[in-house]
């Protein structure tokens, strides 16, 4: 795996936070107050040095828990970003892009994503906190490049794990 297939992961709150590599931030969730008090995060996809482009809207509910998701032209709730897998405790499940079924399921030292044909296809993993000049690392999200149909670093598909990690670990933090 080559190193561009690792994002270092900002902040112990998800919702607040920065993925980058060494080829700068790939990814930035930036969560606020909308009109109505509640907490909004919003993806953003680094495309060039100075431009970046929205990938996703989350609009958190009153309570702070789940509320609905905004990706693309598609609005659903975050609760069908993390379904609850019956098979795997604290397993997840979500449908992907290409309309199958991926699950995030507790591995011994990280939460992986599986195909459904279970290749791990990316992976998330807790290290002991690390200061860089992005900000304090606190996790790694890896991808890993050539598993399953080998479309995990396409687009659709790696800003879909990308918000469900995120999701993942709000889940897994608040015992949703």
């Amino acid at each position: 795996m080559s190193a561009s297939d690792v994002l270092s992961w900002t902040s112990q709150d998800p919702r607040q936070s920065q993925l980058f590599s060494s080829n700068g931030v790939l990814y930035r969730f930036q969560t606020e107050p909308n009109a109505q008090g509640n907490s909004v995060t919003t993806l953003w996809r680094a495309i060039r040095p100075t431009k970046e482009d929205r990938v996703a809207k989350l609009e958190w509910a009153p309570n702070g828990g789940l509320g609905r998701a905004v990706i693309g032209k598609s609005t659903l709730p975050m609760a069908d970003l993390v379904r609850p897998d019956d098979s795997v405790y604290n397993g997840r499940v979500f449908n992907g892009p290409d309309g199958y079924t991926y699950r995030w399921r507790p591995a011994p030292n990280s939460s992986d994503i599986v195909d459904q044909n279970n290749n791990v296809i990316a992976f998330y993993r807790s290290i002991r906190p690390a200061r860089y000049n992005i900000g304090e690392v606190h996790g790694e999200l890896h991808f890993v490049r050539n598993a399953g149909a080998g479309v995990v670093m396409h687009p659709p598909l790696m800003d879909l794990v990308t918000v469900t990690a995120m999701l993942y670990r709000f889940c897994m933090a608040y015992g949703l």
